[in-house]
């Protein structure tokens, strides 16, 4: 599906994501995240979501020398189609602040919409705080079950000790 235009800043451009881009963006999150190697990224980001869900996925890249300034996972849930789901995005900290990640997600809305969704799904840690105020931003509601590290969450929610604080937000 065509990605609508967006607000992305000037001198950025939006593309689909693509298999190729799997190493890239992998190596420039553990950098991002001052986590190079490790191995729980390969884990988030394997390379079946470069290639299987790359519909509704999209890099943002510097066209001067189409360097990796951002990129967005999202897929249409096959088992509840009237879900979108927010899988894992990332902004280089040296683009952070530009409204690229909400340029991002608007995005994404719009195709959603267009699908037929009604929700856009996403989870985060309940260490970061900074997903939880983004998403809260971008009118995301949070649960969970139980409080977890100061906020709602749902514990053991990714495995034994994975507790995850779910995210939706109405399109």
């Amino acid at each position: 599906m065509t990605a609508p235009a967006s607000s992305l800043p000037a001198g950025l451009r939006a593309r689909p994501l693509r298999e190729t881009d799997h190493l890239r963006v992998v190596e420039a999150v553990g950098q991002w995240w001052g986590t190079p190697n490790a191995p729980e990224l390969s884990l988030l980001l394997p390379r079946l979501f470069f290639q299987h869900f790359t519909t509704w996925s999209e890099v943002v890249e510097a066209p001067q020398d189409e360097s990796l300034v951002a990129f967005l996972i999202a897929f249409r849930s096959s088992s509840q189609p009237e879900i979108a789901y927010i899988h894992f995005v990332g902004v280089d900290p040296a683009h952070r602040g530009q409204g690229i990640a909400a340029a991002l997600y608007e995005r994404l809305f719009q195709i959603a919409r267009a699908a037929g969704c009604r929700w856009v799904d996403a989870v985060t840690s309940p260490v970061n705080r900074g997903s939880q105020a983004f998403h809260a931003a971008l009118g995301f509601e949070a649960s969970g079950t139980r409080i977890i590290e100061g906020v709602l969450a749902y514990p053991d929610y990714d495995g034994p000790g994975q507790a995850r604080v779910a995210l939706r937000r109405a399109l």
